[in-house]
């Protein structure tokens, strides 16, 4: 079975190793909910809400030698950048009267947490993908702020390189993510001296007022999140953009060309397959960390159609695989995560 938790630190390796059992407990629901967080690497900040590191921008260059001759001296250019991080809160609280009269008093506090904790995945997730400083500078830069042109653009970035353009226009178009998520490439960051993932505090009673200025009383408990992106190594992710919704429920998007194109944009993409082509554990699977593609459902349907419809290649059907005793699509033996994050309603990447 092929284990991701065995070879890169997760969340709750991470809580339980700060012996924040509590805390990480909630990690589990959040990886239960959660396909990002069921695959990323957590790193603790290395400057307080931020984290720094250094990006090779160049690589040093080496010359054939001679005997009795040197060879001249050279070294790798690097950037410094810096990532920050963002919260994210959420409060619940529930009537002290209503929870006299229920017969499991925990449970309904449960379930209202159960419900801030779904809401919370989802604006965290969302941020991972969609949040950018620039915009909104109480959250952090997320994916897409990164591979954000197209390398035939008028200004293309370096990661331009991996992303691929599925040939929409407008405003109704959708993207397919691929993270590689390692301390070498990508992993979610958390601030210095704190836990990663949800924090869960029970406030006790609290007296509030209604609408009308009368005062009860309620039990309070306050959820919080910090969380960050960081890229250090963009060649190991792509982004496939710009596809067109309509035509992808249509069955008229090549998904598969897509998808292929942006398979052979990736780093050291074969060291990342989980599984061998006979179905066999990797055992390079480690070498890079772990490979993930992000799709929404509406995308993973279209793409299952394209290769199960009767005119089909066999060659280009999805296949399955077991994910850490779960059963995924996987597509060229990576794994395929639904996440509702990724909206159909991007605006044309160009």
């Amino acid at each position: 079975m092929a284990t991701l938790g065995a070879s890169t630190i997760s969340l709750i390796d991470a809580m339980r190793s700060t012996g924040a059992e509590g805390a990480a407990d909630v990690a589990e629901v959040l990886n239960r909910l959660s396909p990002v967080y069921r695959n990323a690497m957590s790193v603790e900040c290395n400057d307080g809400t931020r984290h720094k590191h250094k990006i090779r921008t160049g690589l040093p260059t080496n010359a054939w030698g001679r005997l009795y001759q040197g060879i001249p001296q050279s070294k790798s250019a690097f950037q410094m950048v810096a990532d920050t991080t963002g919260f994210v809160e959420g409060r619940s609280s529930v009537d002290t009267r209503e929870l006299e009269i229920a017969k499991n008093p925990a449970l309904l506090r449960q379930q209202e947490a159960d419900g801030q904790i779904e809401s919370m995945k989802q604006t965290i997730e969302t941020g991972i993908f969609y949040s950018d400083v620039t915009t909104t500078p109480e959250q952090f830069k997320g994916l897409f702020a990164r591979y954000n042109t197209l390398a035939t653009g008028s200004s293309p970035s370096p990661a331009s390189a991996n992303v691929i353009d599925g040939g929409g226009t407008g405003s109704n178009n959708c993207s397919i993510a691929i993270l590689t998520w390692s301390d070498a490439s990508a992993h979610l960051l958390y601030p210095q001296g704190t836990v990663g993932g949800i924090q869960r505090t029970d406030m006790g009673v609290q007296r509030v007022l209604d609408g009308n200025g009368n005062a009860y009383y309620v039990k309070e408990e306050v959820f919080r999140a910090h969380v960050g992106l960081a890229i250090k190594d963009w060649r190991y992710n792509a982004r496939i953009c710009n596809i067109n919704a309509t035509n992808r429920d249509a069955g008229t998007v090549d998904l598969y060309g897509l998808l292929r194109k942006a398979f052979y944009a990736l780093q050291g993409v074969y060291q990342t397959a989980l599984r061998t082509q006979d179905g066999k554990p990797n055992p390079s699977a480690s070498a890079e960390g772990r490979t993930v593609i992000y799709m929404n459902r509406a995308t993973l349907a279209a793409l299952d159609a394209l290769g199960t419809n009767g005119s089909a290649n066999t060659a280009l059907r999805l296949t399955t695989m077991e994910l850490e005793g779960r059963m995924v699509m996987a597509y060229r033996n990576i794994p395929i995560e639904i996440t509702d994050a990724l909206l159909d309603t991007e605006a044309a990447v160009a």
